[in-house]
């Protein structure tokens, strides 16, 4: 009992701090029980925060703020009119027929393993090959049966897709105009001694807004940089597997190390066991070492530095929580975490000597 009143009033005697525990208790609690009624508000938000630096970089030439809000959202729009009717047809096309080969795929790779045992008997063994190729089928299979579930919803999600695909651009519009009426209508029913609160809201706005811009582009140019390679390589599928590229630098450390079963497959099932392999691999590999060592440094130079063991521990627990956006904002949401706890008020607990001192008569 008397460990945990010290711990009390060493961290949880200040009204700041107990107002900034109610509010990321509650805030938490709303995502948790409600953030699949309020996917298209929540992913409105997020995109709405996004375009945010934009049209803060366009008001800082003098541009009225609903001239900059009107100009970033119609570029918005077309890029999504982009994305729908130019990316989407030719990705959708490669995905159908990736699924079509994927028989002829499996069988071919699996034969070409089969030789690999011949070849190099003092590395692998025909009876750790097996092994490994069954843990393979098991996961086709589990990936099947996913594929299966899902289209059998497919027209309900299609037209989920549709409401989302008109509301969404439209709530985006709204929280970039109304910017100021939102947060004040917000503020108003927040408690007033709320000091703390927005010290630590200030402290991470920045780092989280870097985060999710910078992350965006750093998914759009690992793509395009991926997909081209894999073009003039002759690679399959080169703008679907650019995409697991792209898509594998949300997860830091382990997206990379994923995506590489797939690329190196790909290659394997295409050429074999032969030189353009080693190319495609190299050509992979260079992407990733650009990727890690210059681009994200360069967008993502303001996000504060946390040890991979963190990232990995934030990736799994956040994803653990809320499934891909978890896993998207893992790196911001440990950086609230840091933010928080560097805030956080402490009280020295006194020491027995000097509560003796203290209880003493003057």
């Amino acid at each position: 009992m008397h460990l945990l009143k010290e711990w009390y009033q060493k961290y949880l005697t200040d009204p700041q701090a107990l107002i900034l525990a109610l509010l990321l208790v509650v805030g938490t609690a709303v995502i948790i029980i409600f953030g699949d009624i309020l996917t298209p508000v929540l992913a409105s938000l997020v995109i709405a925060y996004m375009l945010e630096g934009l049209v803060r970089f366009l008001q800082r030439y003098r541009l009225p703020r609903m001239l900059a809000v009107l100009t970033v959202f119609l570029s918005f729009v077309a890029f999504l009119v982009v994305v729908f009717f130019v990316l989407l047809p030719s990705l959708s096309i490669q995905v159908a027929e990736a699924v079509t080969e994927l028989p002829a795929m499996i069988a071919k790779v699996q034969h070409q393993l089969m030789r690999l045992p011949e070849r190099y008997p003092e590395i692998i063994t025909r009876e750790q090959l097996l092994d490994v190729l069954k843990v393979f089928q098991t996961g086709l299979v589990k990936m099947g049966e996913n594929l299966l579930s899902y289209s059998m919803a497919s027209v309900r999600g299609l037209i989920t897709f549709l409401v989302y695909l008109i509301l969404m651009p439209l709530m985006v519009y709204f929280f970039l105009k109304d910017k100021e009426k939102i947060l004040a209508w917000f503020s108003a029913y927040l408690p007033e001694n709320r000091r703390l609160s927005i010290q630590v809201w200030h402290e991470v706005d920045q780092q989280i807004g870097n985060y999710i811009r910078g992350k965006f582009w750093e998914i759009l140019i690992i793509w395009s940089v991926s997909w081209v390679a894999f073009y003039f390589l002759g690679l399959k599928f080169a703008m679907l597997m650019g995409l697991l590229v792209g898509l594998s630098v949300i997860v830091p450390y382990i997206g990379v190390t994923v995506t590489t079963i797939p690329v190196a497959l790909m290659g394997f099932y295409q050429w074999g066991a032969c030189q353009e392999v080693i190319y495609l691999l190299v050509a992979y590999g260079i992407i990733q070492l650009l990727d890690g060592n210059l681009l994200a440094p360069l967008l993502l130079s303001e996000v504060v530095n946390i040890h991979p063991v963190g990232i990995i521990t934030a990736v799994l627990f956040f994803g653990g929580i809320w499934g891909f956006w978890g896993v998207f904002f893992a790196i911001p949401l440990a950086t609230l975490v840091l933010a928080v706890l560097k805030a956080w008020p402490r009280k020295e607990a006194k020491t027995e000597s000097e509560q003796g001192e203290s209880n003493q008569p003057s």
